[in-house]
């Protein structure tokens, strides 16, 4: 351990070093993330942090803008038909690979099938779901890549087409499995084409360096078409799971943006630092996952006392410090394409004495209790570690303690937390965040679907959940898809295998010196938009 905290140490004198040596020739960004990826092929990233990273590398179809909008990417155009079902893409005449190649058309048609294979083993393929046959050709059910609808027109046209109208697919492009990846790497080098010196990508930047633990470095995309619009030459980021560690780098100028902040710190940091510390909505919700295929999880009494004793008002306002907002449904407000009031749990106007009792009353006729002789429920928190995730756990053990549980803990780094619950790792409830891909709330309600093995943590089976779910996405008309998915959410917030605790809200430290990181709803900030003053 000793060993590697110095090694990371030396690591990042070395990068600060390369960047103010450099500083008088070029600008250099020293940017804050949440964590290291698990891997840089977007076929198979998932976590927000990934996408922060292949938002640099790689350019979508469409992408987001500086405020978070939807805006041309490769395709300068697109068209839609009548019955909302094809789209066709003109791409820019002058969109380059890295390495100086033409991004064709031919290479998103190349991708989307890629991500489709289900030799890929892509756990977010079925956000593409959308596109015609795309879900039976994942799913191995009788169709093959030729099926899928998506065809290279010609050089500079992309036609796509879906199983149904899709309000949201647009914005739906421009998540990272949207992502093109160069054909001709990925079937020389395998899965080592992500490797730096390997990596070609089409974004306003290609890949330096990926040191774990220290830094990945990044460096303008001269075959970039907007290459004279990008002010940033050289973009450094740098991994501060230790929430306090990148306050204090921050203070020292060591960074120019964080992208969370220690909460117990907030007013502290807003008195040294005032308007440089934002606190913006953000489409996102902070959860525990229950283990529904396993005893005692898989009774319902049990997961509906442990989530109605947790007292989100106090975890927001004294754990959070007020940056976070309690949350008492699965599907975030401000949503669009939804009903207008939240769908929430039964048990919100009660106070803390009467859920208590009720959740005591649960238990006991679960089997459980605190008096002598009595079976104590014994509960183990898994969550990747953070100063505020740790917070958050404690919080609640406290507050299962008073209705008699023990709770004890288990805490990883981020990549190897999402990893064990993806793979199907054991545990009995895990600390977990969806930031939504994009503003419908099919995008956190399809987490729970019987067959979303990569996301649907709690292994929750409900047939007729999948049903309603079936039926939205049948549905043309908005509103009545929008009760549809209010239906489902109701079977949420009954059986609760998701349990919402917060709303998400961006927390950043935010540099005077950086001009165009502008929080946004959907937290997209492509360094491509930024700059930093002299």
């Amino acid at each position: 351990m000793g060993m590697n905290r110095t090694f990371r140490a030396v690591a990042l004198a070395a990068v600060f070093a390369a960047a103010a040596g450099a500083a008088s020739a070029q600008s250099v960004l020293n940017r804050g993330y949440d964590a290291d990826p698990e891997t840089l092929d977007p076929h198979k990233t998932s976590t927000v942090s990934e996408a922060h990273l292949i938002r640099d590398l790689f350019e979508n179809l469409v992408v987001h803008d500086a405020r978070g909008q939807v805006a041309p990417g490769v395709a300068e155009r697109w068209s839609r038909s009548a019955d909302g079902r094809t789209y066709t893409f003109s791409l820019r005449a002058n969109a380059r690979w890295s390495n100086g190649d033409p991004v064709v058309a031919g290479d998103f048609e190349y991708s989307l099938k890629r991500i489709m294979t289900p030799a890929t083993g892509a756990k977010y393929a079925n956000i593409l779901y959308p596109i015609l046959n795309s879900e039976a050709f994942n799913k191995g059910q009788g169709k093959t890549a030729d099926d899928l609808g998506v065809k290279a027109l010609d050089a500079r046209t992309l036609e796509i087409k879906l199983e149904r109208p899709t309000p949201y697919f647009l914005e739906l492009l421009t998540h990272q499995t949207g992502a093109p990846v160069h054909r001709a790497s990925v079937e020389r080098l395998g899965a080592d084409f992500v490797r730096p010196g390997n990596l070609v990508s089409n974004g306003a930047y290609r890949l330096v360096e990926n040191v774990p633990n220290s830094h990945i470095r990044m460096a303008k995309n001269p075959n970039f078409h907007d290459a004279a619009g990008v002010k940033i030459d050289t973009v450094n980021f740098i991994p501060h799971p230790d929430l306090a560690a990148g306050a204090r780098r921050f203070l020292a100028g060591e960074l120019h943006v964080t992208t969370d902040i220690p909460a117990d710190q907030i007013k502290f940091l807003r008195q040294r630092l005032g308007s440089q510390v934002k606190i913006t909505p953000y489409l996102g919700t902070y959860y525990f996952a229950f283990n529904t295929s396993k005893a005692p999880f898989d009774d319902l009494r049990v997961r509906r006392a442990l989530s109605m004793v947790i007292d989100r008002e106090f975890i927001a306002e004294q754990v959070w410090q007020e940056t976070m907002v309690p949350a008492y449904s699965w599907v975030p407000p401000g949503i669009g394409n939804y009903v207008p009031q939240p769908v929430e749990v039964d048990y919100k106007a009660k106070s803390t004495i009467e859920r208590e009792d009720e959740a005591k009353r649960l238990l006991a006729a679960a089997g459980f209790g605190a008096g002598p002789g009595q079976r104590r429920l014994s509960v183990q928190i898994r969550y990747n570690t953070t100063d505020n995730n740790r917070a958050t756990a404690v919080a609640v053990a406290d507050m299962w303690k008073q209705i008699g549980v023990e709770t004890t803990f288990v805490n990883t780094d981020t990549r190897t937390h999402f990893a064990h619950l993806r793979d199907g790792g054991d545990f009995d409830v895990a600390r977990v965040g969806w930031i939504g891909d994009y503003s419908d709330p099919q995008n956190f309600l399809f987490l729970l679907q019987s067959d979303n093995t990569g996301f649907n943590y709690a292994r929750y089976k409900n047939p007729e959940f999948d049903m309603l779910m079936r039926q939205s996405a049948d549905e043309t008309d908005l509103a009545k898809r929008a009760e549809i998915l209010a239906k489902a959410e109701a079977l949420i917030a009954r059986d609760h295998p998701f349990v919402g605790v917060l709303y998400y809200s961006n927390r950043n430290l935010i540099s005077d010196k950086l001009e165009g990181y502008i929080p946004n709803l959907r937290g997209a900030n492509a360094t491509r938009y930024m700059s930093l003053k002299p």
